[in-house]
Parts: C-alpha cells; structure tokens; sequence
C-alpha cells in the first residue's frame, strides 16, 4: 500500500499515484525527520523520530505542496528513480494547476528560445536536444530526464532554462569573475549574497574533501557555486514576475537545495513566494530538522543499459573520425579502424557528436546497428565501406 507518515510538521511517505502503475515499486518512503525537543542526555545529540503510525500515500504530499507556489524537488543527476519521482510530482501538481512551469538545471540560459519552441511543437525532440548542445554541455543519459520534457511537450507546459552557461562559470572557475569578458559580466545575476557562513560552510567542507592537483582556490570555487545558484533564482524570479499567477517545480541538484541557503532562499530574497523543498535520497545519513520539508527515500530503479560500439573519438571536426577502441569492442571486431570516419548509422547521418548520442540512444546491448565509414586508401584515396556492429 502506498504509505505516509508524519510527525508534526514531518513526514514520511510511500507508494506513488494509482494512475502511474510503473512507479509504485520504485518509491519506498517519504521522510521528513521532525527532531526531538528534550536533550536525551549531556554526552548524546537528540536522535531523530519518524512515527511510522501516519503512512499514507504520494497523493498527500501532493495535497500539502498544492498550496505553494514554487515546489523545489532535488535530484542526483544520474539516479532514475528521482527522475521519476519528480515527473509523479508534476504530474499530480499540474492536475491541480494548469498554469504549471518547470525550471531545468540541466538546460542553460542561452537556450531558452530552443525550450519554447520545443513545447509549441515548432521542432521535435531530436533537433531540441542538437540545438540545446546537450551532450556536450549536460553529458548525463538523456534518457533520465525524456519522461519529464516528453510529458510537458504533450501538456504543453512552460519549461525555463535556468543554468548559467559553463563559458562563465568556467571561466570564473580558472581566474575568477574578474577575469570575464565585459560581454559575460553583463549576464551575471543582478544579486551575489556572499554572507551566509552555514552555505559558506558546507561548500568549504565539500571543497576540502576533494584533491586540488591544480591548486584550486575556494574562493573561486565559491564564487562559481554561489553563481549558479543565484543565476537559476534569477531565472526563476524573472519568470515569477512575468507570470506572478503561476506554479513553478524547480528540479535541480540536492545540493543546490539542501538547508535552503541554495536556490529557494535566494529566490526568496528576490520574490516573497511560497515554497516548500523535496529531496530524493538514497540514504538516511545526512536527514535532520533542517534539510528540506520532505525527503523522498527512494528505491534504486535503473535505465536497461544502452549498447556501446566500444570506439573512441576524434570529437573535432566532422565527421567524427575514431581515434581507438575499448577492450572487446564490437566495433573492432566488426572490422572498423583508426581514422575511420563515422558517415552514418542506420542510415541516419552522423555529423555531429549529438548525432552519434542520438542513433544510439534506444539501442540495446546484442543490438546490430549498420555503421557506413569513410576510410583512407594509401595511393586510392577515400573509400566509403558498410559494417554491422554488434553493441556490447
């Protein structure tokens, strides 16, 4: 049975929407520690208490998010089962407002014109994700986040590119927002809050706890995330007072949302709405009273693997030319070599890096796929061969 439980203004959830079958099994629990008052003890922190007496179903935690305007769901970028969850969320909150939006972390804000035209069905999904320069920008299987875009193409719901692009951030990375070109000063957010320690904090305990070969500065390192952070409430903000009526889901990384002092209270300090937090976890390690409203405790649920031709390339340049080969590569043994140059797969043409991502997206392990290359010919020039390559 679909479960919930809650513990004043805690909660702990299970089970997903009758109407989304395949969904039931991935969710276990919903948890929102709600901390204990008294002391236990000098020695010992107050232990957390989950009354598991409340359960009831996903269909309340929707009913509770219904009245806030902007619901912030976080995610781990490669764990499926969060994606799932929040494409429940959205589709029980869209039942409920037909002026729904969705802010993406994983689309950058250049490419706003390319969403809109997207969702109005001006371009399919394919020229969507060439034009957005998802692979190369994002790199995560899209396959995680096409349930979502697909279902808000078919509703027609707004999607708002949030991210600033890598270009700035990068550049920021290496020396800093001074070292920007005016023209990339000009797209910063309007508003950089520098004085939250508790953010300052966690970010430094995130720092230190990875190897700087390179003699990676904190500062900087600061700089960028605080930049993301306050780029994507930026975002959302300007959207908000566009559209002052409307319900905005938010679906970015844990941990741009954790403890709020990402993403929601800087929106908050640019716009009064209000909020409430969703994570997904895979863990119970990190929980207390100040997290998030409610955390998903979610179950592991994984895509089926893509098939691989087990090739390595020459990305610059096109056609995409293949520098070498993986350990038992079905590329190799189907006879394909060095230098060879990717002409089409399937007869779908193969011009880009996209396009390579995009052929081989729905294709499964054992799949044979018919690869046309280009190869030089000492003295006889280029020839144009045909392989059938057996994914592994």
């Amino acid at each position: 049975m679909p479960c919930v439980a809650a513990v004043g203004i805690a909660t702990i959830k299970c089970g997903l929407f009758r109407e989304i079958p395949v969904l039931r099994k991935y969710l276990l629990l919903i948890i929102l520690i709600g901390m204990m008052t008294e002391v236990m003890s000098q020695e010992k922190s107050p232990d957390p208490v989950v009354d598991l007496s409340t359960m009831t179903d996903l269909s309340s935690l929707v009913e509770k998010l219904a009245n806030k305007q902007v619901v912030f769901v976080g995610e781990s970028h490669d764990q499926y089962q969060h994606h799932l969850n929040q494409l429940a969320i959205i589709k029980g909150l869209y039942a409920k407002h037909s002026d729904l939006v969705i802010g993406l972390e994983f689309f950058f804000q250049p490419y706003q014109p390319i969403l809109d035209q997207y969702i109005s069905g001006e371009i399919d999904e394919t020229e969507m994700i060439r034009q957005t320069d998802y692979f190369n920008r994002w790199r995560f299987d899209y396959r995680l986040y096409r349930p979502i875009l697909r279902f808000a193409r078919e509703k027609g719901i707004p999607l708002i590119a949030l991210n600033l692009e890598s270009e700035i951030t990068s550049q920021v990375g290496q020396g800093g927002i001074e070292s920007l070109p005016e023209e990339l000063k000009m797209r910063l957010p309007s508003q950089i809050d520098r004085d939250n320690e508790a953010y300052r904090s966690r970010l430094q305990e995130v720092f230190d706890s990875h190897p700087h070969r390179d003699g990676g500065d904190f500062e900087r390192f600061l700089d960028v995330q605080l930049l993301w952070d306050e780029g994507m409430a930026q975002q959302a903000a300007d959207w908000m007072q566009v559209h002052p009526d409307s319900h905005l889901v938010i679906l970015a990384g844990v941990g741009h949302l954790m403890y709020r002092n990402g993403i929601p209270d800087r929106l908050l300090r640019r716009l009064p709405v209000s909020q409430a937090i969703v994570l997904n976890t895979n863990t119970l390690e990190l929980l207390n009273r100040d997290l998030a409203d409610y955390v998903v405790l979610a179950t592991e649920q994984t895509l089926p693997p893509s098939g691989k031709m087990g090739i390595l390339l020459d990305a610059e340049g096109s056609p995409l030319s293949i520098s070498g080969f993986t350990k038992e590569s079905g590329g190799a043994e189907a006879g394909l070599k060095k230098k060879d140059r990717l002409i089409s797969i399937d007869d779908q043409p193969i011009a880009s890096y996209a396009d390579l991502r995009i052929a081989l997206m729905d294709k499964a392990v054992g799949d044979t796929i018919k690869v046309e290359i280009e190869r030089n010919r000492l003295f006889f020039g280029p020839t144009v061969k045909t392989y059938q390559v057996t994914l592994r």
